[in-house]
């Protein structure tokens, strides 16, 4: 066997390669650590993050990338709910708006992860787009 290989059983978590990237980033960090990024939501709710693309309709601009929030229940895990941004980065491939995102700061993450649950409770008329 030449490398780590992905345990089955939950909650167990393959040693970081600190040489795998900048674990202040979120691409970094999943990198580095083999999993998601992980934040406490100002709703006190757990929620996992990570970077989904899709095709966006613009010539221009054929690939998008963005944020997608799963929030976890109390107890037991499992997976209640879930936040998504619009797209944050666009661009002309899948791997270039992914490689652009993964370079956001944890920090920014988690300003946007909050920012989302605030606007749930926000009137439609004032949410924001991003």
């Amino acid at each position: 066997m030449t490398g780590p290989t992905l345990s089955a059983h939950a909650g167990h978590h393959l040693p970081a390669d600190h040489s795998a990237g900048d674990e202040r980033t979120l691409g970094g960090y999943m990198a580095v650590h083999a999993r998601p990024a992980a934040f406490e939501g100002v709703d006190g709710m757990s929620y996992s993050a990570d970077i989904l693309t899709d095709t966006t309709g613009d010539p221009g601009a054929p690939w998008g990338a963005f944020l997608f929030f799963l929030r976890w229940g109390r107890g037991e895990p499992e997976a209640v709910g879930h936040l998504e941004t619009e797209f944050l980065v666009r661009g002309q491939s899948e791997a270039a708006v992914r490689d652009e995102l993964g370079r956001m700061s944890l920090l920014v993450v988690k300003a946007t992860l909050d920012g989302l649950i605030r606007g749930q409770s926000a009137p439609a008329s004032e949410r924001g787009g991003w």
